[in-house]
């Protein structure tokens, strides 16, 4: 028994000498502090190689003497960063214990570090993220505050630390934001880069979050004010002060795309090695495509600047695999009078219409078919516990019946709010959110103006959910990064597809994607009205496409696939103002640029067909009400319609029935009307039902309205 303790105890004493060792084993003297370091750039690239975007890891600085610079410097950064930094040791026992449970129950090691234990960090230490360099870090910064006096430490700290790209140090920041020195820095100024080195990627000013760095520069302002640095009117004047930063030099080609890129990599591998630590990144992205619809964008949103449009964005896929072959996310990443740093196809915008294609997917599920006829017709929803909705037509018309195929083909408003009703709203998020769209998530929030665009959604989860229709029903995720590996060429991650069989997930049925597909490429289905040559056509290709304006005239989209290419395009503005009437129908805003990329993307290939899967059986049904044609009432006229099998549509009831009219005006009483008894009489009439609305009387007399026409009465429907 004694042995057995004895060699239990020898054990434990070799495991913590082996700890100790792997800690101290060549731990860098703090004598070192401040030495050069040689980091290596990260390069990132389109897929053929060539350079987009080079992350500099040469670090310009220019060091100052903490005396020369203003006192708000050195406040702002204790603020923000280390409010206890003239108290402490090096180090707080509370950041390192947050920092060993994140690492050990959320594999993600975070937060902790005191100004000390950053200017270790970034001059003496491997970026890797482990609890071994945690531990090393503190006993360096305990070191570190032995050797050196407080404002020494803060000197070194502001002269070292980086403030994003090729930025360390405070002096090189302020040439870089502000060309000018440090010790010229405003208050806000200052705020703003004492902000930047927790994230320099997510709060720069130049990111495609600019708004991300404004929060983040109130965000110091507020801890200097919370700890007697500034009092409440020097906080008010650097709130309001308004910044003027220095031009941007950096040789960036495609520049939305590869600062995406860049954020995605920052966030899986940290800050410090996507900018010091020689990744090579070859993405899906096709330069020439890029700057052609680049091109595209800026010179179609040029021709609509009386139309109020101030912008626009596209964002080219292949749907099979995911990859994105371009994404322009402004018409000018450089012109600041319209954000055009802001990348719209990441951004929150509503959809208009184009949302509609999802709608009707989730009503096929439900048994809904292409020919189902819809009353297009004045119809009012009164919903318990809502305002009454009225839904109208963009061209402010009504059809009369109007089956499945015409009504998305021509993107009639009243069939999709009352297949919305239905469907149910919860169904139709159910459907768009496995399909891709991340944004709905709780159903209480939206009604039945959902499938009018009614919630916001971003331009790459469209990409993915119009990609589910051109995949059959299989859902695959944007894959815009091939490959990453080191400059020593150590392959960190790698993508290999098989384009006969892409992986993804099955979110709808290839019979309910196929006839998606096949209504939204269906010429005749829509040239009632978008007529038969319109922007929507692609000469030669048959092309599944899809429109979107949004009622206050603020986004215009135009979404279109065929099996192996995919783009979508939007204008508008990034204030929000809404733009001239005249682009309501989509066909004079977004379609033009989105008919000049897929001319140029389909140029060169073969007309693609979605494939018809063989459950997908065809047949003939009478052209009014979407039915089977009865041997004996024949209907006037016939047309060809797809359908799923076992779904097809029943035999043409008899149209004729004896329905209750109202004497006083030739129409059914309306729901809760109490016509008085004698007024009321039983009459033959043509009489059509839809999925929500019953017993229309088609050939009733309408009342006439000043102009001489017959004037449809609104009906309520109550759900």
């Amino acid at each position: 028994m004694k042995k057995r303790s004895l060699y239990l105890l020898i054990a434990a004493g070799l495991i913590c000498l082996y700890g100790i060792i792997t800690i101290f084993a060549g731990l860098p003297s703090p004598g070192k502090l401040g030495s050069d370091q040689f980091p290596v750039s990260t390069k990132i690239m389109d897929r053929n190689g060539r350079l987009l975007y080079e992350i500099y890891t040469d670090q310009n600085r220019t060091p100052v003497k903490l005396n020369d610079l203003p006192d708000y410097i050195k406040q702002a950064t204790i603020a923000i960063e280390d409010k206890n930094f003239y108290k402490h040791h090096g180090f707080a026992w509370e950041g390192i214990t947050r920092a060993i449970l994140n690492t050990v129950f959320r594999q993600k090691l975070q937060g902790g570090s005191t100004i000390t234990q950053q200017l270790v960090k970034t001059t003496l230490l491997s970026p890797e993220r482990t609890i071994r360099r945690k531990i090393r870090e503190a006993l360096l910064a305990f070191a570190i505050e032995i050797r050196y006096r407080k404002d020494e430490i803060m000197e070194m700290y502001l002269n070292h630390v980086p403030y994003g790209g090729t930025a360390y140090g405070i002096e090189q920041a302020a040439q870089t934001y502000f060309a000018k020195k440090a010790q010229d820095l405003s208050l806000a100024e200052t705020a703003l880069l004492a902000g930047l080195p927790q994230a320099p990627t997510r709060y720069s000013p130049f990111g495609t979050n600019p708004e991300a760095a404004e929060n983040r520069q109130k965000q110091v302002l507020t801890r200097m004010l919370e700890d007697k640095y500034i009092n409440q009117e020097q906080y008010q004047q650097a709130v309001d002060e308004a910044l003027t930063f220095a031009p941007q030099t950096n040789n960036l080609q495609a520049p939305h795309f590869s600062l995406y890129i860049k954020e995605l990599l920052v966030e899986k591998y940290g800050e410090p090695l996507v900018e010091k630590g020689g990744l090579r990144i070859t993405t899906s992205l096709d330069l020439d495509l890029q700057n052609f619809a680049q091109n595209a964008v800026a010179t179609e949103v040029a021709k609509l600047n009386k139309a109020n449009v101030g912008n626009g964005a596209a964002l080219i896929t292949q749907p099979r695999t995911g990859e994105i072959l371009a994404m322009i996310g402004s018409k000018d990443y450089f012109d600041l009078e319209i954000d055009g740093n802001v990348n719209v196809t990441t951004r929150l915008r509503q959809p208009g219409s184009s949302i509609k294609p999802i709608n009707y997917a989730a009503g096929l599920g439900n048994g809904a078919n292409p020919a189902t006829m819809f009353l297009d017709i004045p119809t009012c929803f009164q919903v318990s516990g809502q305002n009454r909705y009225c839904p109208r037509n963009y061209d402010g018309k009504f059809h009369g019946p109007v089956q499945m195929r015409f009504a998305l083909g021509n993107s009639f408003n009243i069939p999709a709010v009352k297949m919305l009703a239905a469907n149910g709203v919860e169904t139709m998020i159910a459907t768009a959110s496995a399909m891709g769209i991340s944004t709905y998530t709780d159903p209480s929030r939206y009604g039945l103006s959902l499938t009018l665009g009614g919630g916001e959604v971003y331009m790459t989860d469209m990409a993915v959910a119009f990609g589910v229709f051109a995949n059959a029903g299989l859902k695959i995720e944007l894959t815009p990064i091939l490959k990453v590996e080191t400059y020593q060429g150590k392959v960190l991650e790698t993508v290999n597809f098989d384009a006969d069989l892409p992986a993804g997930e099955k979110v709808l049925s290839p019979e309910i994607a196929y006839l998606i597909s096949h209504i939204l490429l269906d010429n005749n289905a829509r040239s009632q009205m978008f007529g038969t040559s319109s922007q929507l056509v692609i000469p030669g290709h048959a092309v599944s496409v899809k429109t979107g304006t949004t009622d206050d005239l603020r986004d215009n989209w135009t979404i279109g696939y065929t099996p192996s290419f995919l783009a979508v395009t939007w204008i508008g503005n990034n204030n929000n103002q809404p733009m001239s009437p005249w682009l309501v129908s989509g066909v004079s805003g977004a379609a033009p640029i989105w008919h000049k990329i897929m001319v140029e993307v389909l140029k060169d290939q073969p007309d693609e067909w979605p494939k018809k899967p063989e459950t997908v059986v065809g047949l003939e049904v009478c052209s009014l009400t979407g039915f089977r044609p009865h041997p004996e009432h024949p209907c006037e006229a016939k047309r060809f319609e797809y359908f799923i099998k076992g779904q097809e549509p029943k035999e043409e009831p008899n149209l004729k029935q004896f329905i209750t009219i109202d004497k006083t005006t030739g129409l059914p009483p309306p729901p809760k009307a109490s016509p008085l008894p004698e007024n009321l009489e039983s009459q033959e009439h043509l009489v059509l039902s839809d999925p929500v609305q019953k017993d229309y009387c088609l050939d009733c007399p309408r009342p006439l309205n000043e102009k001489g026409e017959p004037q449809e009465p609104a009906y309520f429907l109550f759900l």
